[in-house]
């Protein structure tokens, strides 16, 4: 084990040079939550460009997909109601109204009045829309394995469960539906 800390620490990357030059000037503004964050955005910055591109593609940009991706993991009918989407995905609710347009004028979703409320509806794919979320997720699967495909299984395992203690820590718990978080 402390030779995977010492080789952790002898290798560089570019959060070190900015975390030097912080500590120089600022010593207790640049400790482990400036390299923590500085790791977790640049790290989503890669797979986002990427995941960004495969998206492109197919037409779709990275919040559509998102969309799709929450109903078509909502489990049959594949639908939910506009404030679960936004719960979920943590969207404002003017720019899920837009996506929500674009998706229904693109044949993606559709809007549905609720049977047991009028003042509601539901979003829920087409057969369209399924067969686009499928293939988004596979293309979204296909660019993060390709940049993440020299970053060794234990590795990624290792920074999957530590990020995943890091969110618990902060309170990100999943949605339960019908109730805030």
């Amino acid at each position: 084990m402390l030779d995977l800390v010492n080789e952790a620490t002898a290798r560089r990357d570019a959060v070190d040079a900015l975390v030097e030059a912080w500590r120089a000037d600022l010593p207790t503004f640049a400790g482990v939550e400036l390299e923590l964050c500085k790791r977790a955005s640049r790290l989503s910055i890669l797979i986002h460009e990427a995941t960004n591109a495969s998206l492109a593609v197919l037409g779709l940009t990275k919040a559509e997909h998102e969309v799709l991706s929450v109903l078509r993991a909502a489990g049959e009918p594949h639908r939910l109601r506009p404030v679960d989407l936004i719960d979920r995905l943590r969207f404002s609710s003017g720019g899920t109204s837009n996506l929500l347009r674009r998706l229904v004028e693109d044949g993606l979703v559709v809007k549905e009045a609720d049977d047991r409320d009028a003042r509601s509806t539901w979003v829920r794919l087409t057969a369209q829309g399924m067969e686009t979320a499928e293939a988004a997720v596979r293309a979204q699967a296909e660019a993060q394995h390709a940049v993440l495909a020299r970053v060794s299984p234990e590795a990624a395992r290792a920074a999957a469960d530590a990020l995943r203690e890091v969110l618990l820590a902060l309170g990100d718990l999943p949605s339960v539906e019908g109730k805030k978080r």
